[in-house]
């Protein structure tokens, strides 16, 4: 099952082809797949772990875009055209974003339709809407690289719980996996429910513990840890610390959220927690999403591709 699911991904990335026409963009497709075998679950829902899968992966494309590649004016364009949703403003781009551009068009417009199909309900304004405040938030931070600026922890995190791109994630888990309201979606789009936004937050500042100091080197603006010590004049341990206690705070709020009425299937909601212990599984140890190393890559070979060993 799962493994049908791996094969259909990866036949997809390799027909996409932006790994090899965007060579500076991290190939992530089986850290990508091992998190929406995490959130989704349930055997039945194959067609949810490849979708999932699928925006993960673009995900991961566009981040780089806006962290590592794109200058400030090239950033500014791509974010213009996104929420104009024009093809043909696409000629603006360079040929680089064009590629990425299309890519984005396409996968949103094909599950619009899917899901107008299937549901009677047209979710392109939401996707373009999720799209545009994930890629808005990229800028942000983008600014904030090229002038040297270092936010207050909850000017940053005010920013950062949209950058980590739970609301587009989740967005595409409602979707791809039960019946959707209108209610739903303008809970997801526009009062973001508490159950997503605490996810956000704590997924935000696991990939913080996990990745500051890797980021930092490669080019990013300065994370949680370094936002609170440049406030506080906290050391890094100590700021460690703190960012640790934020989540086991958020954790509890989580937890009384899941109690509370919502639009939300209990499907759909213990995504959101699978969600966020993904992530705490995959960036426990260090980064074992941005990076590759050894210790994501065994998850993946014992879960998917080596066979158990039974006793004879």
């Amino acid at each position: 099952m799962h493994q049908d699911d791996l094969r259909y991904v990866s036949a997809w990335w390799k027909e996409l082809g932006l790994d090899k026409r965007m060579s500076f963009a991290r190939d992530r497709l089986m850290e990508n797949f091992l998190w929406s075998v995490g959130m989704i679950i349930s055997p039945q829902n194959g067609k949810g772990r490849r979708i999932q899968t699928k925006v993960n992966s673009l995900i991961t494309i566009i981040d780089d875009v806006y962290d590592v590649y794109g200058t400030l004016d090239e950033l500014e364009l791509f974010t213009d055209v996104v929420e104009r949703w024009d093809i043909n403003a696409i000629q603006k781009l360079p040929n680089y974003m064009k590629i990425c551009y299309h890519a984005l068009y396409n996968s949103i417009n094909e599950m619009a339709f899917d899901t107008l199909k299937e549901q009677g309900i047209d979710v392109l304004p939401f996707l373009i809407k999720l799209w545009t405040n994930l890629c808005k938030s990229y800028l942000v931070e983008a600014k904030w690289y090229y002038t040297g600026y270092t936010p207050t922890l909850q000017e940053y995190m005010n920013n950062a719980w949209i950058s980590v791109s739970g609301c587009v994630i989740l967005g595409y888990s409602y979707l791809a996996t039960g019946r959707i309201t209108e209610e739903g979606l303008h809970h997801i789009q526009e009062c973001h429910p508490n159950i997503i936004y605490w996810s956000c937050i704590i997924v935000r500042l696991a990939d913080d513990l996990g990745t500051s100091s890797y980021e930092l080197k490669r080019g990013d603006v300065p994370k949680s840890i370094q936002c609170y010590m440049n406030e506080s004049g906290a050391s890094e341990e100590e700021a460690r610390g703190h960012i640790w206690k934020l989540i086991d705070a958020t954790w509890k709020k989580m937890n009384e959220e899941q109690t509370t009425k919502s639009p939300f299937s209990q499907t759909f909601i213990e995504i959101v927690m699978d969600f966020t212990r993904v992530a705490l599984l995959l960036y426990q140890n260090g980064d074992g999403f941005g990076i590759e190393g050894n210790e994501t890559k065994d998850r993946v070979l014992s879960l998917f591709i080596n066979p158990i060993s039974l006793p004879k």
